[in-house]
């Protein structure tokens, strides 16, 4: 098992961002039911399913406008019209009964977010939905520092550190952000409504797409380092995160968010 494992880690390490294929936009009933069928009962390790949402204030208070997920069997990359389909989004069953709902409710079935907060947070209040079976990477790499555990990193910096990619990728990957940046970000000139307009802009489409391919990287990377001991605070952590997003109290900006977990 251990040496098939690493078989596994090797291959997401040294994968190319352009071996994969197109991406699909899901927004119509028939995709939401194949998409599901496609999702349902998938191989756990390593983890199948990586996630990642963009929105308007993506919380309670806001909306959610694109889910992204990345299916590593298939290496299909998914852009859920959230903003198009709301509810239908996760209510549409597949052949079997399951719903998106279901799965992202299932705690057999992992789930790979990236600080998971807020995403949790705009899930729950808009959907109802209560997210089981996380791993959550910003987690994973606090977990797996030799160094100050004090403040987590974000996503940019984690994908520039650690993230495997030639330098031709990684050129790439910075065009890809930029672009997307200036469309959407009000410090460069964009707006977040940028996000509900259809059709989707095709720079914002790489955009959302780029870093949810990347995760299964920066996955590999972070688990080949992490013992058994910080697997185990990571899961229990990821859970955590998930229920105090789900609170009443709960507020997903300001400096506290930067902190690591109490006793890390």
């Amino acid at each position: 098992m251990a040496s098939n494992l690493d078989t596994v880690t090797q291959r997401l390490s040294t994968a190319k961002l352009e071996d994969k294929p197109a991406i699909i936009f899901v927004n119509n009933a028939t995709a939401i039911a194949q998409l599901v069928d496609s999702l349902d009962g998938p191989p756990a390790v390593p983890p199948s399913i990586f996630i990642d949402l963009e929105g308007v204030n993506l919380s309670r208070h806001g909306t959610i406008s694109i889910m992204q997920v990345y299916y590593l069997p298939t290496k299909c990359t998914y852009l859920i019209d959230v903003y198009t389909l709301r509810d239908e989004c996760f209510s549409t069953p597949g052949r079997n009964g399951r719903t998106l709902k279901g799965i992202l409710e299932c705690d057999s079935i992992p789930k790979v977010f990236f600080d998971v907060r807020n995403d949790s947070d705009a899930l729950y209040g808009n959907y109802q939905i209560r997210l089981a079976g996380i791993y959550d990477l910003q987690l994973m790499e606090l977990a797996t520092r030799s160094f100050s555990r004090r403040c987590v990193n974000g996503l940019s910096k984690c994908i520039e550190q650690d993230a495997p990619m030639s330098i031709q990728e990684r050129l790439d990957w910075v065009q890809t952000k930029e672009g997307g940046l200036r469309l959407f970000a009000p410090e460069k000139g964009g707006r977040y409504e940028v996000f509900n307009e259809r059709p989707l802009p095709d720079a914002i489409k790489f955009y959302c797409a780029q870093d949810v391919q990347i995760l299964p990287r920066l996955w590999a990377y972070y688990d080949g380092k992490m013992g058994q001991r910080w697997r185990e605070r990571m899961i229990a952590e990821s859970r955590a995160r998930v229920q105090s997003s789900q609170s009443a109290t709960y507020n997903g900006k300001g400096r506290h968010m930067a902190l690591a977990p109490t006793g890390w």
